[in-house]
């Protein structure tokens, strides 16, 4: 099985607590070029009317949340929930007190704990391609849904972040191999419409343009090894932060790296 569909792997290595994902966040924060931030684009997809229910799956910790807590409507009830029960911990430290609306639970989108037709709107947010029995949790999503209610899935594009491993590759093969980046995502912006298709009457796709201009070492080092299953020693972290360094000054002092990120909506 894919490390990316693994959850036994993902929940003990990958997101058994935040620092991974936010190693990744940061980059995008400090180096993408779009100036409407990624969770603020996905916000302004979501039609949340006052009244409405909520289900996140895959929820992290709280960062959607967290960056347009402003925005909010007078929501009955968002339950934020992921299957790492870490994740599920700083999200609710995140924003402790900070939402009224919010409650917190892990939840295995396979198999989720609620009745039908409980939900207006479910959010899966770069977390469908995680699952190894996605029709399951497709299934359950649509079964969740009031009629009328929408899913919002985000995921990749085929080309997303695709020099970045290209860019592992050359420095060092064996630690490509063990990237997360050398095991394609299987729910992408190219095919994830036709596997929604059995659940959903209708889904649009809506694309978010952005890339990122890399212009500082580290930070491309951290998201790099939260990538990595193999533990660097401290000599080839700094050969690794050596070869980018040369690669940046050699590409004009930066590195650019694509995003093909978005949206499917779909209608029950």
């Amino acid at each position: 099985m894919s490390r990316i569909s693994n959850s036994q792997y993902l929940r003990s290595k990958q997101y058994h607590n935040s620092t991974n994902l936010e190693a990744r966040i940061a980059l995008h924060a400090r180096f993408s070029l779009n100036p409407h931030g990624w969770q603020h684009w996905v916000f302004d997809q979501l039609s949340l009317s006052p009244g409405c229910r909520v289900l996140e799956l895959g929820c992290g910790p709280g960062t959607l949340w967290l960056e347009n807590l402003e925005r909010l409507p007078q929501i009955e009830e968002i339950i934020l929930s992921d299957f790492s029960s870490g994740m599920v911990a700083q999200a609710q430290k995140n924003l402790a007190g900070r939402m009224a609306a919010a409650r917190f639970q892990t939840i295995d989108a396979q198999s989720i704990p609620y009745r039908e037709a409980s939900f207006d709107s479910v959010i899966a947010n770069h977390m469908l391609y995680h699952l190894p029995e996605r029709g399951r949790a497709l299934a359950e999503i649509r079964r969740v849904l009031k009629p009328g209610g929408q899913l919002y899935a985000t995921t990749g594009g085929v080309q997303h972040m695709s020099e970045l491993y290209e860019l592992v590759q050359s420095f060092d093969p064996e630690v490509a191999a063990n990237g997360w980046y050398q095991e394609p995502i299987d729910f992408t912006l190219e095919n994830g419409q036709v596997q929604m298709s059995s659940w959903f009457r209708t889904i649009e796709l809506r694309r978010y343009v952005d890339a990122l201009v890399v212009t500082e070492v580290e930070p491309l080092v951290d998201y790099i090894l939260s990538t990595v299953r193999l533990s660097l020693r401290q000599e080839r972290r700094s050969d690794l932060s050596s070869f980018i360094r040369y690669q940046m000054k050699n590409n004009g002092g930066s590195i650019r790296i694509t995003k093909d990120s978005g949206m499917f909506i779909a209608w029950v």
